[in-house]
Formats: structure tokens, C-alpha cells, sequence
């Protein structure tokens, strides 16, 4: 009896937090797909923000280091294999550098790396959002970037750490999502790196799941029991 109880209880409460956590999931994309929206603030002012859940859309002026692209690779778009392109930038409001996700270019087989736009020279006007880097997952062996002597440069992971030891400066441990009209051949469709909330309302019916087979059995053993000893 008291372990049923402890289970029912158990499974009541995991299948109600997994609902919070896909209403929480819910709120962020519906806060992400608006912030492009809004008027832009200052890298200053986003830098002040919490980085958990909010993205804010910033205006930011300075220069890229051209030809110092950092390429992730192995990434899928609409079928289609390529990497993702992160160029250096640096900000006129402080020596902290920053990642500029420039976005998906696709690759044919022939192409360990497609050939790459140049990032603009000389000063620049910037609009994005000032969001997390993409999750690192395994790192296997590690992105060795030391050990390329040639730009671009592949990556398995993107690790701000370790591409700011690989220019010989602080870099930011967020970066900027290039706005979708800045063009230059990039394919740029942002989401947030989140479990979505599909997946959460499916666990939550897994737990609910649990919770009634075990009121099922507990009720069956139980009329058995009931029915064995009755004349």
C-alpha cells in the first residue's frame, strides 16, 4: 500500500513539473520568435540582462577580423549537409571580443568547406540577437584549432574559451545571431537550443502513463485478494 502510494505520488508530481516545463518551453520560443521584433538595445544594456531565457535584439558597431572564420561543422539544414559560420568581432565599447553567428552555408561531397563570403572590412553596423552558444554535447577529441594552420577553421563544438586562446583575446561567452536581411548568401533561420515542448507534454503523458497502470494493478491484485477470500 505504501509503496503504491509513493509511485502514484511520484508520477503525479513528474508528469505535472514536465507540463510546467513545456509551458516554460512555450514562453521562451514565443519570447524568442518576438525579440527580433523589438527595438534594439545596446550591447551594454544586453550584457546587463540575464543570460537564461531572454535574447535580446542589440545594435553594435565595429570591425571583423577577416579571414579569421571559425566554420562548425557537420550541421543539416532542409536535407542539405554544411557549416555553420562564426567570425570574430570587435565591438567599439570594450577590448571583450564577440562571435557573430553569420549563419548556414550547404557544402556539395566534393567540399570539406564551402567557400566562405568574406566578412565585411572596415567599420560595420550589426543587428542580431545576443543569445547562448550552440550546446557543445562530446567533445571527442577536441577542436585542436591550435593545430590548423589554415583559415577557416573546422570545429566540432563551438567553446568561446578555447577560440579566445586560439585569437589571443577574451571573447564573450555568447554570441550574436546575425539578423535574416543581412544577406551575403548565409541561411539563417533561428530557435532556441532547447528540448521543445513536445517532447515535454510526451514525457508528461509517459508519467501520467505510469501513475495509472500502477492504479490498475494496484486495484486488480487487490479484487483478486478481495475475491480469493470471499466463500
Amino acid at each position: 500500500m505504501l509503496a503504491t502510494a509513493a509511485g502514484v505520488v511520484l508520477f503525479a508530481w513528474l508528469g505535472v513539473w514536465q507540463l510546467h516545463r513545456a509551458a516554460e518551453k512555450e514562453a521562451l520560443l514565443a519570447a524568442f520568435a518576438g525579440a527580433q521584433a523589438k527595438v534594439p538595445v545596446t550591447l551594454s544594456q544586453a550584457r546587463r540582462m540575464p543570460a537564461d531565457g531572454h535574447y535580446p535584439h542589440v545594435r553594435l558597431h565595429g570591425r571583423y577580423r577577416v579571414q579569421h572564420d571559425y566554420v562548425l561543422d557537420d550541421q543539416v539544414r532542409d536535407g542539405q549537409q554544411g557549416v555553420i559560420v562564426f567570425s570574430p568581432f570587435m565591438p567599439d565599447d570594450g577590448a571583450l571580443g564577440l562571435l557573430v553567428n553569420r549563419g548556414f552555408i550547404a557544402k556539395d561531397e566534393s567540399a570539406r568547406v564551402p567557400v566562405i563570403p568574406a566578412a565585411p572590412a572596415g567599420e560595420v553596423e550589426l543587428t542580431g540577437l545576443y543569445a547562448p552558444t550552440p550546446g557543445i554535447g562530446l567533445r571527442l577529441g577536441g577542436n585542436a584549432l591550435p593545430g590548423q594552420a589554415n583559415w577557416p577553421k573546422l570545429a566540432i563544438y563551438i567553446d568561446t574559451d578555447e577560440i579566445g586562446e586560439d585569437l589571443g583575446q577574451r571573447i564573450d561567452s555568447r554570441v550574436i545571431l546575425l539578423d535574416a536581411e543581412a544577406g551575403s548568401g548565409f541561411m539563417r533561420e533561428w530557435t532556441p537550443q532547447i528540448i521543445p515542448p513536445e517532447r515535454h507534454l510526451g514525457y508528461a503523458v509517459q508519467w501520467f502513463g505510469f501513475l495509472l497502470t500502477t492504479l490498475v494493478i494496484f486495484i486488480v491484485l487487490h479484487w483478486r485478494r478481495d475475491n480469493k477470500g470471499s466463500p
